[in-house]
């Protein structure tokens, strides 16, 4: 029974007969271990933290962060309460006389901070004269463009042939926008600058001044600024779709439900038991700003600096940036 066909030749090495297995003996492929082998002695691998934290250390790190808002809503006063030093654009500046830009005008002031040997280069970025003009059209304009200029700085120094070891980071990495405690809902300007805002940066909205609130009226303002969000698709930092594992979501998830963090600043130190504490003195008592029963603004410092500092670099480099960067190569690589 010889077909006629001429016969497949296989590519694959012809098997081995196989041999029957001693009782015990160890197969000739073996699969791959579990993620967690079992060491027989300490090798030393924890140590390559120590190494990071070192080399952090030496170099330091920087963390650009904008404030937008209406002129006195306390962006300044709140800044420097989050660094605990005066570091924001009025502290430096002192003695100016304090006027109203006819046009949005962006500024940035750069700082050294130094804790526990640690570094950071802080760059806060101020936004004078948004929304305290009669018509405020496009008043978001400027602050796009600053946005994406500090964007396309980084690609240019990225796509040299010869590169810097260190690209200097001047994107931002973080927007807080200051909303006025009106206890009604969000206006038509605060909506479409974060609805346009949101898709480029980190934007995290805090309720200015919360002290001119009650607390019914701060919880039910809160509550009209998340139903407004959600009805218009603004999605603000911790944007549920960048979350890692579950352990991630059930942590942003609580920090979802206080959004917008409702905050009073105060960059005065007063006595209360006893301890030197920064608050706002008034007639009937201390307002004490680290204080959770007080404001919210342990959650804001806590966000910012203590648990998703780095995390807002990352969803800025990976999300934000990564969009910018493929839109400008599409662009370049586009025939004419």
């Amino acid at each position: 029974g010889s077909s006629l066909e001429p016969e497949e030749r296989s590519m694959e090495p012809p098997a081995v007969p196989e041999e029957e297995e001693e009782e015990g003996a160890v197969p000739l492929s073996v699969a791959p271990g579990p993620v967690g082998c079992q060491l027989f002695g300490y090798v030393g691998i924890e140590a390559v933290l120590d190494q990071m934290k070192i080399k952090t250390m030496k170099t330091g790190f920087e963390f650009n962060i904008m404030v937008v808002g209406q002129s006195g809503l306390g962006k300044s006063t709140m800044v420097n309460t989050l660094f605990k030093s005066k570091v924001s654009r009025k502290s430096s500046q002192p003695g100016q006389e304090e006027r109203i830009p006819k046009t949005v005008q962006l500024q940035s002031i750069t700082h050294v901070i130094e804790e526990k040997g640690v570094k950071m280069k802080l760059t806060v970025t101020d936004t004078p004269g948004f929304g305290d003009q009669i018509n405020n059209e496009n008043c978001w304009d400027p602050i796009i463009k600053y946005i994406n200029e500090q964007y396309e700085r980084y690609l240019r120094e990225e796509i040299l042939i010869t590169r810097k070891r260190k690209i200097p980071d001047t994107r931002v990495h973080g927007c807080v926008y200051f909303v006025p405690p009106t206890g009604h809902w969000l206006r038509p300007l605060d909506l479409e600058f974060m609805r346009r805002l949101s898709k480029i940066v980190n934007v995290v909205p805090v309720i200015a001044k919360a002290d001119t609130l009650t607390l019914e009226e701060r919880a039910e303002f809160k509550q009209r600024i998340q139903e407004d969000l959600k009805t218009h698709a603004i999605s603000v930092y911790p944007q549920e779709d960048f979350d890692q594992d579950p352990e991630d979501t059930a942590l942003n998830d609580r920090i979802r439900e206080k959004i917008p963090f409702a905050v009073v600043g105060a960059d005065q130190e007063h006595q209360v038991n006893g301890k030197r504490v920064l608050g706002r003195k008034t007639k009937w008592g201390i307002i004490e700003v680290e204080n959770p029963a007080h404001c919210e603004f342990p959650l804001l410092r806590d966000l910012l600096i203590r648990s998703h500092l780095q995390d807002l670099k990352d969803i800025t480099h990976n999300v934000h940036y990564e969009s910018y960067r493929v839109r400008r190569l599409n662009e370049s690589n586009r025939p004419g």
